[in-house]
């Protein structure tokens, strides 16, 4: 049963409302000398695509899918938490809005656990209490460094979920079911390591990152899927591109450990917010928008567009954090919203000639 509440579009609106001003946020810590529309957004450049964007999203569909009403609460209280973010209201309004609307994921997925236990739907079940965890250390005043991790591991448990959901296409044996649920092991291991030993919590996240990277690029049904054509090969392009950033940010944290601030700490959370998370949305939005929305998104090449921006602006951008050249990480930045813009653009008109189509089809 899919849910067809009014609350859909108002949702979506607030998610990317937060994603916009997550951007501007972005850049002005970035050092660009544009306009400080609210001096608060800065500080709330991550929270607001963190929680705001990305977690309003995923509770939208999560919604969506399960269709009950009650479950419109998670993403309309994220919704709220981003505009009191973005309004710089102060005291701990838009952290304790977080913290419910997380709450709230979680209790939809405990549901989702309950009517189709398997390993897929507990793994984004951990993602879910991730993020919770994260943003209860939020409101309770932890540093912005020592959430970070708990909510990379929120995207990163319930993409992974959704991946090994899809290997019933192509069935995964019991040994590799293994591999996978190891490599999840190693990241919820450090995440929780954090909280006593930061750095060596750190590192050993990175070193699950690592092994579910291995575990995505081998057993993933993107790798027969890039074969096709149309829509079915830019998802899979998508996917595994996303991948290889996935690794990427795997090592950098095996590596360089618990960097707390600076171009190594950028370079590390863009390379697995950016260049892996924003894969997976860019790949799956031509399938989660219409699901949500209701409205048709037909495929058009010009989403290659958006893509090749994105990854190229964040090898330019990592490469300038990592070689401390300040231009490039500062163009870079500027870049990767360009792909972000241009990919909301692209969508707006893949929409717009949908309805085209559908209008026809009536007639």
């Amino acid at each position: 049963m899919v849910s067809r509440s009014p609350l859909r579009f108002p949702l979506m609106a607030l998610g990317m409302v937060g994603l916009l001003a997550a951007m501007w946020g972005g850049l002005l810590r970035l050092g660009w000398n544009w306009p400080i529309i609210r001096p608060t957004l800065a500080a709330a450049h991550g929270p607001l695509m963190i929680s705001g964007f990305l977690g309003t999203l995923i509770s939208l569909e999560r919604a969506v899918a399960l269709g009950q009403s009650w479950t419109y609460g998670a993403p309309l209280l994220t919704g709220l938490g981003t505009l009191a973010l973005i309004a710089g209201v102060p005291g701990l309004v838009g952290p304790l809005l977080m913290v419910l609307g997380s709450l709230g994921l979680v209790a939809i997925v405990f549901q989702i656990i309950r009517s189709q236990p398997a390993i897929f739907t507990v793994v984004i079940g951990l993602g879910a209490l991730a993020w919770l965890v994260g943003n209860s250390l939020w409101l309770a005043g932890y540093p912005m460094f020592s959430v970070v991790p708990w909510w990379a591991g929120f995207l990163v448990l319930t993409i992974a979920g959704e991946r090994l959901e899809l290997s019933r296409f192509v069935p995964v044996s019991r040994a590799n079911q293994v591999t996978f649920l190891a490599a999840i092991s190693l990241l919820s291991a450090g995440l929780l390591l954090t909280r006593v030993a930061f750095d060596g919590g750190v590192r050993l996240s990175g070193l699950g990152l690592l092994a579910l990277t291995v575990w995505l690029l081998r057993h993933d049904i993107a790798r027969r899927a890039v074969q096709k054509a149309g829509l079915t090969r830019f998802v899979a392009v998508s996917l595994l591109s996303g991948y290889v950033w996935l690794g990427i940010g795997g090592l950098l944290w095996l590596r360089l450990g618990g960097v707390v601030a600076g171009p190594y700490y950028d370079a590390v959370l863009h390379a697995i917010f950016l260049g892996f998370v924003l894969s997976m949305i860019l790949g799956h939005a031509p399938m989660i928008f219409p699901a949500v929305l209701g409205m048709p998104m037909p495929f058009r090449p010009a989403f290659y567009a958006h893509l090749a921006v994105l990854h190229l602006s964040l090898a330019l951008r990592v490469v300038g954090d990592l070689a401390m050249w300040w231009p490039g990480r500062l163009w870079g930045g500027l870049l990767n919203v360009s792909a972000v813009l241009l990919f909301l653009v692209n969508t707006a008109l893949s929409v717009k000639q949908g309805r085209g189509l559908s209008r026809r089809e009536a007639l």
